[in-house]
């Protein structure tokens, strides 16, 4: 019996609205059959290659699902650096309107005649959006203002962008400018402008993820640990009373990461992850 190799295709995706790529990696067996298609968003000083992020596009890939990860354009990582927090002003001057505007030209690029994808591989009906902690919020406000999303599946996902820092913070933040966060990972002291805050006060509606949920009409699939030392498990119980039909995943004693790390040097899956991914396909599917 012939079994058909993993396709695994490198993209950069032109922005509308900007002069910076979005870098993107897509994987799926090629069975000459309309597959669904996962597009998943990384979070907040994430990437797309992230720890566990390639093992579990294997693995979706192998369940006859077409995955697609993205690089937002702002995340600090480059074409020639997709792993590494090589340009920090990007990072820096990137916002929620930016990343929204990415995930559409990342969707809008599925659906024209630039993608890679052969039309009898990809089902553009059964296009769906995954995201991990801020990504996840991410998915949640394009899902309200995107029909052609038809499910939602969140890791750990943030619940509100507005309530997100103290008020000293921004205090010191208006005062400055500036604000750097460190990456312990890195060492790195990773700039944050002052215009991400502004970007959330100049667009409540749109960057309301409270009210995204309320308004948004897909199946959502929510994952969060009880033991998430970034966002609390709280979050997740939020999404569900705004949204009461959420199919809401609660994981004993799992963190923000679900056990995983990066590098991730195992040729395996964290047990979570297996759970996450068949709970995922029976949502998908």
């Amino acid at each position: 019996m012939q079994i058909n190799k993993m396709i695994e295709e490198n993209i950069i995706i032109t922005s509308t609205v900007h002069t910076r790529p979005i870098t993107a990696d897509i994987k799926y067996l090629p069975t000459k059959t309309k597959k669904p298609l996962i597009l998943f968003v990384h979070g907040f000083k994430g990437f797309k290659d992230w720890g566990v992020f390639n093992l579990m596009a294997t693995e979706f890939a192998k369940l006859g699902f077409i995955f697609m990860k993205i690089n937002l354009s702002h995340n600090g990582t480059t074409p020639e650096n997709l792993k590494d927090f090589a340009d920090l002003e990007a990072f820096g001057h990137n916002n929620f309107t930016i990343e929204l505007d990415d995930l559409k030209d990342s969707i809008d690029y599925l659906f024209s005649s630039r993608s890679i994808i052969p039309a009898h591989e990809i089902e553009l009906e059964d296009l769906n959006l995954m995201g991990h902690s801020r990504g996840g919020g991410l998915v949640l406000l394009k899902a309200s203002e995107d029909e052609r999303i038809k499910k939602v599946v969140t890791l750990a996902a943030i619940s509100d962008l507005s309530k997100r820092w103290p008020q000293s913070f921004l205090d010191e933040w208006r005062a400055k400018g500036v604000q750097y966060i460190e990456n312990k990972r890195t060492n790195q002291m990773m700039p944050l402008y002052v215009q991400l805050y502004d970007d959330v006060l100049n667009n409540p509606d749109r960057l309301s993820i409270p009210g995204s949920i309320k308004d948004m009409k897909q199946p959502l699939l929510a994952f969060h640990g009880t033991d998430d030392e970034t966002l609390p498990v709280e979050m997740a119980y939020q999404i569900k009373k705004w949204k009461p039909d959420t199919e809401l995943v609660i994981m004993e004693s799992e963190n923000h990461v679900f056990g995983a790390t990066h590098p991730w040097d195992k040729s395996t899956l964290p047990n979570n992850y297996t759970s996450i991914i068949e709970k995922t396909r029976e949502f998908l599917k």
